[in-house]
């Protein structure tokens, strides 16, 4: 209950009393809250606090307002993996149950931008390979990856679309992808992709351009739209250049 004689502002200690309900999972995931006037009744104070309560939690992470319809506890959200890992392997070491929808495989000529990503001249044959990726049935991202045509041939005929394209190229053609890098931007997602990840269009996301490599030779383009109310990204911070006090990203 809320002990009003307690240094702890009201607000406060209602933000500990609902988030304790959900980290025991007395509100799951996607569970309504209960309304501004119940809380107020439950708890014996006023609208304003169980508005400053609330408000608090949306801007955590931990609830989220739908206009029109009410408040709910959000998913728990996925951090960006820092390591070189398939989206399969990455939901299934979280607990999640991976899948794909296939959205199309053909094979084209690079594109002036595709092909200076690569390291290729222009016209050389890629394959490009779109899914929709989810994870326990949840739309989470929309994937589009760009393979050179010349590490697997028949890459869009043998391919599994439920399965993971890092695996294949490693089981099925020899290709171990060892290395990579990540550029990530936040914007508002275009129509296509909001009606794929199941949101509003407009909405935050964020945009990945992932190159990897398998000995020193970019194999894969990706570029995909992570739903931004589903991840999160995390960076450690060291010492630069073992200086104390000077900090650079990991």
């Amino acid at each position: 209950m809320i002990d009003p004689t307690a240094p702890l502002p009201k607000y406060l200690q209602l933000r500990a009393i609902l988030l304790e309900m959900i980290e025991q999972e007395r509100l799951g995931p996607d569970a309504p809250v209960p309304s501004e006037r119940e809380l107020c009744r439950r708890f014996g104070v006023s609208r304003m606090t169980v508005r400053q309560a609330v408000d608090q939690l949306v801007a955590e992470d931990r609830l989220r307002r739908i206009p029109g319809v009410g408040t709910f506890v959000a998913r728990p959200k996925v951090q960006m993996p820092k390591e070189l890992v398939s989206f399969t392997e990455d939901m299934r070491a979280r607990g999640l149950r991976p899948a794909s929808r296939d959205l199309g495989a053909r094979t084209v000529p690079a594109d002036a931008e595709i092909a200076r990503l690569f390291g290729v001249d222009p016209g050389t044959p890629v394959h490009q390979i779109e899914r929709l990726r989810l994870a326990d049935g949840e739309p989470m991202a929309v994937e589009r990856s760009h393979i050179l045509a010349a590490f697997a041939p028949d890459l869009p005929e043998r391919r599994t679309p439920e399965g993971s394209l890092f695996r294949e190229l490693q089981d099925e053609y020899g290709v171990v992808l060892d290395a990579g890098e990540q550029t990530i931007e936040a914007g508002p997602v275009g129509d296509a992709d909001a009606a794929l990840l199941g949101v509003p269009a407009g909405s935050a996301v964020f945009f990945l351009l992932q190159r990897t490599f398998s000995r020193d030779v970019c194999v894969e383009v990706a570029l995909a739209t992570y739903r931004a109310d589903r991840y999160r990204i995390h960076l450690g911070l060291e010492p630069r250049n073992g200086v104390p006090g000077a900090w650079r990203a990991r």
